[in-house]
């Protein structure tokens, strides 16, 4: 089972256009385009019948209290937890690629309208939808794919990592909302035939801008 994209290359950088936010030498940062990248795969496991994508980013610092604040730095070295970025679930196994900004193509304020998505697929609620909550001008559910939006003070460069799962099902039973705690502990309790995995890296703090 393989991935592959033409938007980045595994294990380099991913292009701002495929981001919440890119670095701006006055503000640190600025909306971007927000398309979601472009994705393809191949060599399914015989008796796959549907596909589950998750984006997540597991570099987010653990404790916010210092994220984006002038005179500070998050120190590579901070606990680090998983960041939700997209779930796309019950991709049928005749489909074998995802166009770029075929679910994304610009920053929804209060976030994009789910679980229902293209071609009759379904879309989670990504993690924006917490970090939102107490932002009267963003909150809200924050469906399918939002791109990288990293602190420009982090020391650390953030992987966001897209994982395609094969499934015997023609759709995965989630218990409860669409979120990418039950989302995981349902593929967790299911049978998965094979996963693959491409990885793209993004950071918004300008130190660490040349490198890949």
């Amino acid at each position: 089972m393989k991935i592959f994209s033409d938007s980045f290359t595994d294990g380099h950088s991913l292009p701002g256009e495929y981001a919440f936010a890119v670095a701006d030498n006055v503000s640190h940062l600025r909306l971007s385009s927000n398309r979601n990248p472009h994705l393809a795969w191949s060599d399914l496991p015989a008796g796959t019948r549907s596909l589950v994508l998750v984006c997540h980013d597991p570099d987010v610092p653990s404790v916010g209290d210092n994220v984006n604040q002038e005179g500070k730095t998050l120190s590579a070295s901070l606990p680090r937890v998983d960041f939700c970025h997209w779930l796309l679930l019950d991709i049928p196994a005749t489909v074998t690629s995802l166009a770029a900004g075929s679910h994304s193509a610009a920053v929804t304020t209060r976030g994009k309208n789910g679980p229902e998505a293209p071609q009759g697929l379904r879309h989670g609620i990504n993690d924006y939808t917490a970090w939102f909550a107490s932002d009267e001008n963003m909150r809200g559910h924050y469906f399918g794919y939002d791109g990288p939006c990293p602190p420009w003070n982090d020391e650390l460069i953030h992987h966001y990592i897209f994982t395609l799962y094969a499934l015997p099902s023609e759709a995965l039973t989630v218990q409860g909302e669409l979120n990418y705690a039950n989302v995981t502990s349902a593929l967790a309790a299911t049978e998965v035939l094979g996963h693959a995995r491409i990885t793209g890296l993004y950071s918004l703090n300008p130190a660490l801008h040349s490198q890949d």
